[in-house]
């Protein structure tokens, strides 16, 4: 009991502020750009190494422009924002060459992809969690470890099982609501710039969010990978590493607040600020 009340007193006195060497670079080909209807960019950051069958189908969609001329069309309050090719739909349309209809399950990730800051405290959905070096709220069950479907988080949307998405639909997490879609829907990415353009769109009293009609719906413009756009276009831009004791003392100073904020000892997962920036003029 004393030696964790000295821990959390280090931790405390520790500074949480990131250092210059605490921000690395995302790939250009881990971007995704997308452009709404009035000038809107969101900028997807992809889960290329933890669910890598899905993204490369991400890729190939993207590459192929298939996204253009598509639109958002589910907006559900403290749910989801979802876009693509719906099925049944007047949007639907034939899959790229080399996208797999069906990929592999990605549930789950592999086994070299742990947390480098393991919470104090579990959750309702998981015995454990914490955040990757990288900067990826995982959850695990003492056996297997999963991407948590937090506020932002992009997901593969799908039929019913054993069918597992190829990618051409994506939703975003609206709500806190999400995370009973862990390790049953693929996270392909997270949303690092625009979230509030998805977050602010109408929603819908349709069953599940659809919109009714067309027009209700927002149209994508084009969405490319970072690295096809031209140099001078291209956008860069830094995450926030988690292995080091800043982002440890970060985490701690979210469980023990200082008065007159009232601290219940713990965070959950989704509530650890996972930062990036956007560096460079481009």
């Amino acid at each position: 009991m004393i030696a964790a009340l000295l821990l959390a007193a280090a931790l405390q006195a520790a500074p949480a502020d990131p250092v210059a060497a605490d921000w690395r670079a995302i790939p250009d080909d881990e971007l995704m750009v997308m452009e709404l209807a009035g000038g809107r960019r969101v900028v997807i950051r992809l889960a290329a190494a933890q669910a890598p069958e899905h993204v490369a189908n991400v890729r190939r969609l993207a590459r192929a422009h298939w996204w253009d001329g598509t639109s958002v069309y589910r907006v559900q309050e403290n749910w989801v924002a979802q876009w693509g090719g719906a099925p049944t739909d007047a949007e639907e349309k034939p899959l790229p060459p080399g996208v797999a209809k069906t990929p592999a399950a990605e549930y789950d990730l592999p086994a070299t992809i742990r947390p480098a800051q393991r919470l104090a405290r579990s959750d309702a959905y998981s015995a454990a969690s914490g955040i990757t070096a990288d900067g990826w709220a995982v959850a695990s069950d003492g056996q297997a470890t999963w991407l948590a479907h937090c506020y932002a988080t992009v997901g593969v949307a799908r039929d019913a099982a054993p069918d597992t998405g190829s990618g051409g639909e994506l939703f975003a997490m609206l709500g806190g609501a999400g995370r009973r879609l862990d390790r049953n829907y693929t996270v392909v990415g997270r949303v690092i710039e625009g979230m509030a353009y998805l977050s602010a769109l109408p929603r819908s009293d349709a069953p599940m969010g659809m919109y009714a009609t067309a027009g209700e719906r927002t149209p994508i413009v084009s969405v490319r990978l970072a690295s096809d756009l031209p140099e001078a276009m291209r956008p860069h831009y830094d995450y926030r590493a988690a292995d080091n004791p800043r982002f440890a003392a970060l985490i701690d100073a979210r469980a023990h607040p200082k008065p007159p904020t009232v601290g219940l000892g713990g965070v959950d997962v989704c509530e650890v600020p996972l930062a990036t920036r956007r560096v460079g003029a481009k």
